[in-house]
């Protein structure tokens, strides 16, 4: 089958150079308004969406990265799962792709390298499954559906192309070998499944049949030659929390490795006797074995069961059974012996024999011992089989007990599953711990000549890839009578399926490739002689096993990969999928990795212990609203549900109230989503900004189109700011020139401010001579208190985007903490010149932060932000800024966080908090700028900050605080609306204390109330370390705040005087 593209440009690009746009149509903007009409237009995402994928395309991106570009922080290779195409893209379609294009653009922008490819999962039952219902070709099948999801999906790609030579390597090195083997048969889909598709039920994943098992001759892989590094790495991928825990447990589950001892019973049957082995990983109970259960298809059972009539009616009832059935079959003239009986007679001599369906047959030898005493599930299946006979339990929670029997019926008829001690009634080994007993116990198998080893079991089986169907890879294996199986030659590679008309597949059961003779007939590459091909496919898994080596190498026609090209890229650095795919495919994926780090193809790969993917994301399912008929459960459908107000529907038929939940999407709850309509309706930036903004990524996500319209506003205050740039005054955006660096620190960004006169020196109070020792605090001195904020703010939101772009992925709180800039930035006063351009450079980091979510979105403000702020520099050959209008935002680096600064822009102090003179609380607030100066402004200053932190809010905040729960309808003070009417504020220290004063009592001594607290303290202390104080006069101010610049003790003073005029 040939190679099927997947390339497209649009949904990501790998800008990698700054190329120029078509120049855009220049809008008039109004310079006599701040607020110009363009503030009311609303924006019509849609259309921007299909202007910037048009643009994207006309550029034309080379599809693979020009090596010759120079990329400082190295490769990143970004890979979401590779999707089946089944016709259409879902929701959760739409989400691991989204998670995968944002991380990818972020790291483009840092300055990676990116290879972020997509192809098609194209193989498989699905496909030939549905194509045989319609009647058509599966290669016509899959290449709509491909076509259908590509126009969906508009997204970077790779070529995919069906390669052989992996195969052929397994075959070579032997670890590709075929088998007559027992294996699981899928009697719908008709064919074979590997152990891992067939569910706890004993149903396929796929067709939810009910498995049979057959015996057929198979093609495997080793994958257990490969346990123990497929074990042991899987704590190199738990370091940093790189792989999801629940992940790895479900792997190491799997891999199954349990360590214990094998012993082989003595078995004494009519005719003959033989031995029985069992692995058990509780040696330290053999005493107490009361059974042993053999598997359904062990030697001995289908030995006597060519003499049982009723045995072969249980085994062929069984084939129906589910796996943990406690159903048996106790097979007559066998029975065992416990080895360890002539050493206690505890323990019983002559144990029976069952038939079990839950043995498995590949489990140790396809027998295990039954400790009803012990074990959970020997206990159920010694009830149902043993009825009410005594359960002897040998092991004790205590030294130098013996526990009774376990009595059907009772209270007490459970096991104890837990280690502990031998019963004290067991010679030799009584009152010993169960670690302890093992060694006594392989002393005594010793003593008695009964064989035995202390072993390890594993439940990973060797993976069985052969599949009786058409639409797969095929099986590169020729069959010659005299050689054998012959690997077919690298030149005659790819093996081509045969081209079968629509008609073949129209009520088509088994497998087309073994009847079509013409296909299936050929020579042997040895001898020339008449063979036949290998007519089995390959499971699905074995192509998505290492497709991510072939994206790597596209077009490569001599090997699946390029080596060096695999060791520059490989390990793939974050791959995105879902949780569903822990065992099966990322297991095998890991497995064909480690086999091609010992081959040529991979030279550095043992380097990392052939481990494919870094960092694991496992996304979580996307939900759908549901509407249910209460009394009966019933979905409904979209059309039985009035949705005038959505927050109250109602059922049409009934009126009556449906009940509302978030479901698995699926046809029979009529809860699906289709992207491309939500996408028409909103934009695919509202889209994914929304999807990422719902949930975090490995949590499921409730998808409510009722919410995204809060995402659909903040893109449009994004829009407003940049198309508008209403922060910048008109007079002052007619001559705007922006800075030449914009990542640049922020003091340097004020330098070139102060050289242009645009920042001006600090007014410092009079009282303070030359206070700042160096350049950088007068430059930031030179700032008001709005600019440090609005500029504290945009550099804690880069710190924060960018650990949640790089490390933590919390896509989720990104939109939240962009949201939160941008209102700032949206409400900052104009307070001076230079907050304009502090405004500029914040939109500037706000836009490249945007990028990677809204694409369209950030391009479009990008162009319209500096088509209006850098009209100045038009003609500057010089500025580095001069073609930014014209320029992809993706060709910009990522913002750099200016962390030296934010603690500069915030410095803090303790604040101790106190109630006429008792301490409440102390919080840590951002430290008074010294330009707060005065009573009243120092006061009010402090009072903001308490009420932000949380403490503040529990003591201060109106109507709830502790200050106001006991004062009945008080007004705010209007001039300090933190504190209720005519109390008092004694600032200690700047803030270092601040002592709130009830005020005085009516009717006492000292006059009327309140006429105390309205006095202001003329005399106003001014104290710095190291500096005598000085005293100024102090204007009066309305209010009643007191600025004492004194010690604690002093301040307690001042709160006893106050108590005591009261």
């Amino acid at each position: 089958m040939r190679g099927l593209t997947a390339y497209a440009t649009g949904w990501r690009q790998a800008l990698r150079r700054r190329t120029p746009f078509p120049a855009p149509a220049r809008r008039s903007f109004s310079s006599k308004k701040l607020w110009p009409s363009e503030l009311k237009k609303q924006v019509d995402f849609t259309a921007l969406d299909a202007k910037w994928q048009e643009r994207w395309r006309a550029r034309l991106y080379p599809p693979v990265r020009p090596r010759s570009l120079v990329f400082e922080k190295g490769k990143a290779y970004i890979l979401p799962m590779f999707p089946y195409p089944s016709g259409e893209l879902h929701l959760g379609h739409l989400r691991v792709y989204t998670i995968s294009d944002v991380l990818a653009r972020y790291n483009q922008m840092q300055g990676h390298a990116v290879l972020h490819p997509i192809g098609w999962d194209a193989f498989g039952l699905p496909a030939e499954n549905a194509a045989i219902e319609r009647g058509i070709h599966p290669e016509k099948w899959t290449l709509q559906n491909i076509e259908t999801m590509k126009s969906q999906m508009i997204m970077m790609g790779g070529r995919w192309d069906w390669d052989r030579h992996i195969f052929l390597m397994l075959h070579e090195r032997g670890l590709a070998y075929q088998a007559e083997s027992l294996v699981n048969y899928d009697p719908v889909d008709k064919t074979v499944l590997a152990n891992e598709q067939v569910d706890a039920n004993g149903c396929s994943w796929r067709s939810g049949a009910k498995v049979e098992k057959q015996m057929l001759k198979q093609w495997f892989l080793k994958i257990k030659q490969f346990q123990e590094p497929l074990l042991k790495d899987l704590d190199l991928l738990a370091e940093n929390g790189n792989w999801p825990e629940r992940v790895l447990a479900m792997q190491r589950n799997w891999l199954g490795r349990s360590e214990g001892m094998k012993i082989w019973f003595d078995v004494n049957a009519t005719g003959h006797n033989c031995q029985i082995d069992v692995f058990t990983t509780r040696p330290d109970t053999l005493f107490g074995v009361q059974y042993l259960a053999l598997s359904i298809n062990h030697p001995i059972v289908q030995d006597m069961a060519s003499v049982d009539d009723s045995l072969r009616a249980f085994l062929s009832r069984a084939q129906a059974l589910p796996p943990d059935s406690k159903e048996g079959y106790l097979l007559s003239g066998i029975e065992a012996v416990n080895p360890l009986s002539q050493f206690s007679p505890a323990a019983e001599a002559s144990i029976p024999v069952y038939v079990a369906p839950y043995v498995l047959d590949d489990y140790g030898s396809g027998a295990v011992m039954g400790v009803p005493g012990h074990d959970a599930r020997d206990h159920a299946f010694w009830r149902a089989n043993a009825g009410d006979r005594p359960v002897m339990q040998v092991i004790a929670t205590e030294s130098g007990v013996t526990p009774e029997p376990l009595v059907a019926g009772s209270e007490l008829d459970k096991p104890m599953l837990f280690k502990g001690f031998i019963a004290s009634n067991i010679s030799s080994c009584g009152g010993l711990s169960s670690d302890e007993a093992v060694n006594e116990i392989g002393k005594l198998l010793e003593a008695s000549s009964t064989p035995f080893e202390k072993t390890e079991n594993w439940r990973l089986r060797d993976w069985l890839i052969s599949r009786q169907r058409y639409w797969g890879t095929p099986i590169p294996i020729i069959h010659c009578a005299s050689c054998g199986p012959v690997p077919v030659p690298v030149k005659d590679l790819p093996v081509v399926l045969p081209t079968l008309p629509n008609e073949f597949f129209q009520g088509m059961t088994g497998n087309p490739l073994a009847k079509d003779d013409e296909w299936k007939k050929t020579t042997c590459p040895k001898c020339g002689s008449v063979a036949n091909r290998e007519t089995d496919t390959m499971d699905t898994f074995m192509d998505s096993s290492w497709y991510f080596f072939r994206f790597l190498s596209p077009r490569r026609s001599e090997g699946p990969v390029k080596p060096e090209t695999a060791n520059i890229e490989m390990p793939v650095d974050v791959y995105v999928g879902g949780v569903e795919h822990a065992i099966l495919h990322l297991l095998y994926a890991r497995f064909i990795s480690k086999f091609l780090a010992t081959t040529p193809l991979w030279p550095d790969g043992e380097a990392v212990h052939g481990e494919p993917f870094k960092r694991l994301i496992t996304q979580g399912m996307v939900h759908g609203k549901t509407y249910s008929e209460p009394s009966t459960g019933r979905f409904l459908r979209p059309e039985e549900v009035d949705l005038t107000n959505p927050s109250t529907p109602i059922i049409k038929a009934t009126g009556a109230t449906p009940v509302t939940s978030f479901e698995k999407m699926s046809k029979s709850k009529y809860n699906g989503v289709s992207p491309t309509t939500t996408i028409a309706k909103y934009g695919a930036d509202v889209t994914r900004a929304h999807m990422l903004f719902q949930a975090p990524i490995s949590d499921v996500l409730e998808w409510d189109e009722d919410s995204i319209t809060g995402v659909q506003r903040w893109l449009t205050r994004v829009w407003r700011l940049s198309s508008t740039v209403n922060f910048i005054p008109p007079d002052i955006l007619k001559t705007f020139r922006p800075p030449k660096n914009i990542d640049a620190p922020l003091v340097d960004v004020l330098i070139e401010l102060r050289n242009r006169g645009i920042l001006k020196p600090a007014k410092l109070p009079r009282h303070m001579p030359n206070p700042l020792m160096t350049d950088e605090e007068e430059l930031l001195a030179a700032l008001g208190v709005p600019e440090q904020l609005l500029w504290s703010k945009v550099q804690e939101t880069i710190v924060s985007v960018t650990k949640s772009y790089a490390s933590t992925y919390a896509l989720n709180t990104i939109i939240s903490d962009l949201m939160t800039l941008t209102n700032t930035i949206w409400d900052a006063a104009h307070t001076s010149q230079t907050m304009s351009y502090l405004r500029f450079l914040g939109m500037v980091h706000l836009l490249r932060m945007v990028a990677p979510v809204a694409p369209a979105v950030a391009e479009e403000c990008w162009e319209s932000l500096h088509t209006k702020t850098c009209r100045i520099i038009e003609n500057d050959p010089y500025h580095p800024l001069k073609l930014a209008s014209k320029s992809s935002i993706f060709s910009f680096r990522f913002p750099e966080p200016d962390t030296q600064v934010i603690p500069k822009l915030n410095p803090e102090i303790t604040t101790v908090f106190m109630l006429d003179g008792k301490k409440k609380f102390e919080v840590k607030i951002r430290k008074p700028p010294e330009l707060v100066q005065g009573p009243l402004e120092l006061a009010r200053w402090l009072g903001s900050r308490l009420l932000e932190s949380e403490v503040g809010k529990e003591w201060l905040e109106k109507g709830r605080g502790r200050v106001w729960r006991r004062m009945q309808d008080v007004e705010a003070d209007p001039q300090f609306t933190w504190l209720p009417k005519e109390w008092t504020a004694v600032i200690v220290g700047r803030g270092k204390l601040v002592n709130v004063v009830r005020p005085k009592t009516k009717g006492k001594k000292g006059g009327k109330e309140g006429n105390e607290g309205m006095q202001i303290q003329k005399d106003v202390g001014v104290h710095r370390e190291g500096e005598e104080t000085k005293q100024q006069e102090a204007q009066p101010e309305p209010g009643r705040a007191r600025l004492l610049q004194e010690s604690k003790g002093g301040a307690e003073k001042t709160a006893r005087r106050e108590r005591g005029k009261r």
